[in-house]
């Protein structure tokens, strides 16, 4: 059985095209055309939502089947996910594949950052029996909240607006942090993980995962990409950059990284779902067919020794008064 065969494929089919969304190239063009702040119900069928798994200490449970890649993504009803849809990748597949390789267990505080329309955070809450915050800067907590009440999930998953450089967390706050296709954005700076590390405990683990490379570009982008290619998309980066980026820090131990054996075929059957006449980006990555673009994930522990100082965020203020000029001119 081919890969575009698998399940988990097979419900998108009657729900093309989904409206015009963006016909500019990379996926942040798709997320403007995904801004409004409007929640709906799906309203084909009512959601029948999954109970929370009650073996989620059985690794066994979370990894792929010989069915599907994504067993607990497949059982979530594919208006809800469409309707919740917030950019330019699968929220739910990235989420699974991520966890696959991480330890949460049920009570844990974790932090969703860059949530988008929280898909990601119903998803971990009800699946792991996590307590999630879900923040982020763009969609509005108001329209996230509406969704966790719809998803049953109210009791742990607490929708928040915040900046990943300004968070309102206390100290060692979360026993996690994950990002779902949002870290390359504002990530990829040298200081960016010791603040966010702040508010991770001391061997917690922090796991990202999103769009990426399969190895780094020395030069301009190849040939068949460079029609869709725009500066922006200079965040892309692949599993072995991110781990040498976190890896110099001396605040982590890496535990994974690595790149989806399938990633590009996921990125276009996404595409093709949500936003068909993106014609530039489909294009592309077809026509790169797995040989520079790809989704990566990333996992790593705060090491126990780690020491973050506190931000600087404010200068104690004094004011003496002198004088401006000499009384006499000096003799030189």
């Amino acid at each position: 059985m081919g890969f575009a065969d698998l399940p988990i494929f097979n419900p998108w089919s009657s729900l093309l095209p989904l409206g015009q969304l963006s016909r500019r190239p990379f996926r942040a063009n798709i997320m403007k055309s995904l801004f409004e702040p409007v929640y709906s119900r799906p309203e084909r069928e009512e959601c029948v939502w999954p109970s929370p798994s009650q073996s989620v200490l059985e690794p066994s449970h979370h990894m792929p089947t010989s069915q599907s890649p994504f067993p607990l993504s497949s059982r979530y009803h594919p208006d809800w996910i469409l309707a919740g849809a917030s950019g330019g990748a699968h929220a739910l597949w990235l989420t699974e594949w991520l966890t696959q390789a991480m330890n949460l267990r049920p009570g844990m505080r974790v932090l969703d950052l860059g949530c988008g329309r929280a898909l990601s955070s119903i998803f971990l809450h009800r699946e792991f029996a996590v307590d999630v915050w879900a923040a982020d800067l763009w969609f509005h907590p108001s329209e996230n909240w509406q969704r966790i009440r719809d998803a049953e999930a109210a009791a742990g998953v607490f929708p928040l607006r915040a900046d990943a450089r300004a968070l309102p967390f206390a100290s060692e706050f979360f026993d996690a942090i994950v990002s779902v296709d949002s870290f390359m954005y504002y990530g990829t700076d040298d200081t960016f993980l010791a603040t966010l590390l702040r508010h991770l405990k001391p061997g917690g683990q922090i796991g990202i995962v999103g769009s990426g490379l399969t190895h780094e570009l020395d030069g301009p982008p190849p040939e068949h990409l460079r029609a869709w290619w725009t500066p922006e998309l200079a965040c892309l980066h692949s599993a072995d950059w991110w781990r040498r980026h976190w890896s110099r820090s001396g605040l982590v131990d890496i535990e994974h990284s690595d790149a989806h054996p399938e990633g590009w075929k996921l990125w276009l059957e996404w595409l093709n779902t949500i936003a068909p006449d993106n014609t530039p980006e489909i294009d592309a990555i077809r026509a790169d067919h797995g040989r520079t673009l790809t989704y990566t994930r990333t996992i790593a522990r705060r090491r126990a020794d780690a020491h973050i100082e506190d931000p600087i965020t404010t200068i104690p203020s004094s004011y003496t008064k002198a004088p401006l000029l000499r009384a006499t001119a000096p003799r030189w």
